[in-house]
C-alpha cells in the first residue's frame, strides 16, 4: 500500500515513527509535512494528502496535528475524503468498518506513540463492512 502522510509541527517525532512502522509492513509513503517544531500552517500540509488520496495516487492517508481537529477538518473539505480523528485504537477500527474512512487523523499532543501506531496499523488492516453502512457513506458527500 501507498501512504500519504501529512502533519504540521505537533507531529514530526510521531510521524518518523510511523515511517519506521510503514517500512517494517512493507508500505510506501509520500511525505507532505513539516520535519521540524518550528510553527507553520497546518492546512498547508493536509490539503496535499488529500489530494493525494482524492487522485488516487495514494491508497490511504495519515495526517497529525495538535488535536488532529484543523487536519481533519481541511482533509473533510473534499468530498471524496472521509478522515477521521481517533484517540483510541477500536475507533480506527470503526472508521475504516462503519465509514470506510479513508484518512486517519491523530491528535499528537493527546495520544502515546504506541497508540498512534496501534491505530495506524489497524486502520490500514481494517476492511470496510459495506452493506448498510455503503448506503449511509454514499450520503455524506451531498450537500443541500
Amino acid at each position: 500500500m501507498h501512504i500519504a502522510i501529512g502533519n504540521d509541527h505537533a507531529g514530526p517525532k510521531l510521524k518518523k515513527d510511523i515511517f519506521k512502522l510503514l517500512n517494517d509492513l512493507g508500505h510506501t509513503y509520500t511525505n507532505h509535512g513539516t520535519d521540524n517544531d518550528e510553527s507553520v500552517d497546518y492546512p498547508d500540509f493536509i490539503h496535499p494528502v488529500a489530494v493525494e488520496v482524492r487522485d488516487k495516487k495514494a491508497d490511504f492517508g495519515i495526517i497529525i496535528c495538535g488535536s488532529g481537529n484543523g487536519a481533519n477538518m481541511t482533509a473533510n473539505k473534499y468530498p471524496e475524503i472521509r478522515s477521521a480523528l481517533c484517540w483510541y485504537e477500536e475507533l480506527s477500527a470503526l472508521a475504516r468498518q462503519h465509514n470506510n474512512a479513508n484518512i486517519l487523523s491523530i491528535p499528537a499532543r493527546f495520544v502515546s506513540t504506541q497508540v498512534a501506531l496501534d491505530m495506524v496499523k489497524t486502520f490500514l488492516s481494517t476492511a470496510f463492512e459495506g452493506g448498510r453502512h455503503e448506503t449511509r457513506v454514499n450520503k455524506i458527500p451531498q450537500c443541500r
